[in-house]
């Protein structure tokens, strides 16, 4: 009988560089060239400026955690629920006209009545189920 390793600790990311995962790594070369940009397209003054904002900002997609989740599903849970609001709701008042006018109305007729199932028709409904609905009654 063989034994196999069963891995452990599957949310921990392996630590790559460092004290830094790769994901986190990747997130300071994205901001440390966004930064390169701006103080290649800016004036000194604006440019420090932006470039404190961009590490902050890379710093936070790269370190924080909310819920024990990166920060970068934070924030794409919150656009998602932003977007499509799941809690509906309702308004007693503007209800009322409408339940009047389903009182007003005739109860629905009964269902029918079941039929028995024979053996036959039990074949044919098989057959009916098995063909995909190809099969029609009448046809056969």
């Amino acid at each position: 009988m063989q034994q196999f390793v069963v891995p452990q600790f599957l949310d921990v990311e392996a630590k790559i560089i460092g004290p830094l995962t790769v994901r986190q790594f990747l997130t300071f070369l994205v901001g440390a060239g966004l930064i390169f940009i701006v103080f290649k397209l800016a004036t000194f003054w604006a440019a420090a400026i932006e470039g404190i904002l961009i590490f902050a900002l890379t710093g936070m997609f790269a370190f924080l955690k909310i819920n024990g989740r990166p920060f970068h599903y934070f924030l794409l849970n919150m656009t998602q629920t932003l977007r499509r609001p799941t809690m509906k709701v309702w308004n007693k008042e503007m209800g009322k006209g409408k339940i009047k006018e389903e009182k007003e109305k005739a109860p629905p007729p009964p269902p029918p009545a079941k039929q028995h199932v024979t053996a036959s028709r039990l074949s044919e409904l098989s057959l009916v189920v098995d063909t995909g609905g190809s099969y029609r009654e009448d046809e056969g």
